[in-house]
């Protein structure tokens, strides 16, 4: 595994200790190595006592084995390597030669404005053969027309077979749990239509600003760094049909067609059924925070939006006339990621009602920071009478199964391994999506208006609130 990137903070946080849970619990080849890459000077010694020094801070205490790490860091290797540079490639030629004929996984963990040119000098030193793997970390460009051009430029080197494009949200226990949960029972699926589910929500809301990548995401925005590819693919596996086999092509297929069936968003319309905002300054639990706009790298009179929220709806038999609900933001109240199936209520209501909560079944497909699935029904309440309340079935994971649960990258990069491209996306997928977000990103930059603001330490823009109001729907949040 070839990790271009090697020093930057996905590698320290994210791959290397997938790895080394990875390694630690059995799953690598005996003969698997780790060639690390990146302009750093390090020798091999300074590269491994740096990834120690990151990988025991983001795996378990109780998880880091100085005997695992010692034979993990064996493995590991490090060569300094500017990918812009044709002429440093035969380096790295020279360090896998004596592991011809294995599968070689080249991981891009760097800018989008280098993919081209890294694969282009792999197959220019015969690097991108029949045993190599790419794998491409998002962004995929910025639009329909530039993500086109960087997949025609990796394409002409890797076919579609051996292109990997990652979301980490799809190796996620939970996520995949909601295959299981919808064609694994008879439960749900007869349910699983417009005549029993009165709308969905879909959010992905982080506590924590933009940090440290404020340059980067100065120019995407919430838009294109988490509704493009996130949020979207977590819609595709909420509405998607069965398919045939359980196999890569065929889930993909499947997906393909929702994001074909995604009623679009132009004109006028993009007023009315999305909500951008930006957070101000604000206050969380006694602590003051700062305004995107002061954040690191980030432009003074920056419009770049902070929270994306959008009304959509699905034009096929099953889905229509079901809303949509999408949000994500940054500085919020609340780290949380999860999925809400809000059925609708039963067609006569017999027995008096407890208080203020509606009487209709909700399903919660929760994401982060704890994985689970919770079951809202309508109970009788203690005592006398027949008043009705809401009470939770709640699947706990880590209670159910008293295992550690795998990180997400843990999964994708040994399904890289193991060629299952099932998780990852596919060409058509990303222009399919490209395709719904262009003219919503287009209709923002029309009309020119600013987005709106929120306090750092909120739920975000009121109007996220009104535009479900409008249709007598509200978000589910903590606040109730």
């Amino acid at each position: 595994m070839v990790v271009f990137g090697g020093t930057g903070d996905l590698a320290m946080r994210k791959l290397l200790p997938a790895l080394y849970y990875l390694h630690r619990d059995g799953h690598l080849h005996a003969g698997t190595r780790i060639f690390a890459l990146a302009r750093a000077q390090h020798t091999v010694d300074s590269y491994r006592k740096l990834a120690r020094r990151h990988v025991s801070q983001h795996v378990a205490r109780s998880d880091f084995d100085q005997h695992a790490w010692d034979s993990f860091a064996a493995r590991m290797d490090y060569l300094s390597l500017d990918v812009s540079q044709r002429v440093e490639f035969p380096k790295l030629t020279k360090l896998l030669k004596k592991n011809s004929g294995r599968v070689r996984v080249f991981y891009l963990a760097t800018l989008p404005s280098l993919f081209a040119p890294t694969v282009k000098h792999l197959a220019s030193v015969g690097l991108a053969d029949e045993h190599a793997r790419v794998v491409l970390e998002k962004p995929l460009g910025e639009s329909l027309i530039t993500a086109n051009q960087i997949n025609d430029q990796i394409g002409a080197v890797f076919d579609e077979a051996r292109v990997f494009r990652i979301d980490h949200y799809l190796g996620k226990e939970a996520v995949q749990n909601l295959l299981a949960l919808r064609f694994g029972n008879a439960l749900f699926e007869p349910l699983w239509r417009n005549a029993h589910i009165d709308h969905v929500q879909i959010s992905v809301l982080e506590s924590v600003g933009v940090e440290n990548r404020g340059d980067y995401y100065d120019r995407a925005g919430a838009m294109r760094d988490m509704v493009q590819n996130h949020l979207l693919q977590l819609l595709c596996l909420v509405a998607m049909e069965a398919p045939v086999h359980f196999e890569p092509e065929a889930v993909r297929n499947e997906k393909l067609k929702i994001l074909e069936a995604l009623r679009p968003i132009t004109g006028m319309d993009v007023q009315d059924r999305t909500v951008r905002g930006q957070y101000a300054a604000g206050e969380r639990a006694g602590e003051r925070l700062p305004a995107y706009y002061f954040e690191k790298r980030v432009d003074h009179d920056s419009n770049t939006e902070t929270f994306v929220a959008l009304k959509t709806e699905i034009d096929n038999w099953r889905w229509a006339g079901v809303p949509f609900y999408l949000r994500t933001g940054k500085c919020l109240a609340q780290r949380k990621s999860e999925i809400v199936i809000q059925f609708k209520p039963v067609p006569y209501r017999l027995f008096p009602r407890s208080g203020d909560n509606p009487e209709n079944n909700r399903l919660i497909i929760s994401l982060q920071p704890d994985e689970g699935i919770r079951l809202s029904l309508m109970a009788k309440s203690p005592g006398r009478g027949m008043g009705l309340q809401n009470v939770d079935l709640d699947l706990d994971f880590a209670d159910a199964f008293k295992r550690r649960r795998w990180d997400a990258y843990e999964r994708l990069l040994l399904d890289v391994i193991q060629g299952d491209a099932t998780l990852f996306m596919r060409r058509d997928e990303i222009e399919a999506a490209w395709r719904w977000v262009d003219p919503i990103l287009a209709g923002w930059q029309d009309c020119y208006r600013s987005p709106k603001r929120y306090p750092a330490g909120s739920w975000g823009p009121d109007a996220a609130d009104s535009l479900l109001e409008r249709q007598g729907h509200r978000w589910l949040d903590e606040r109730e």
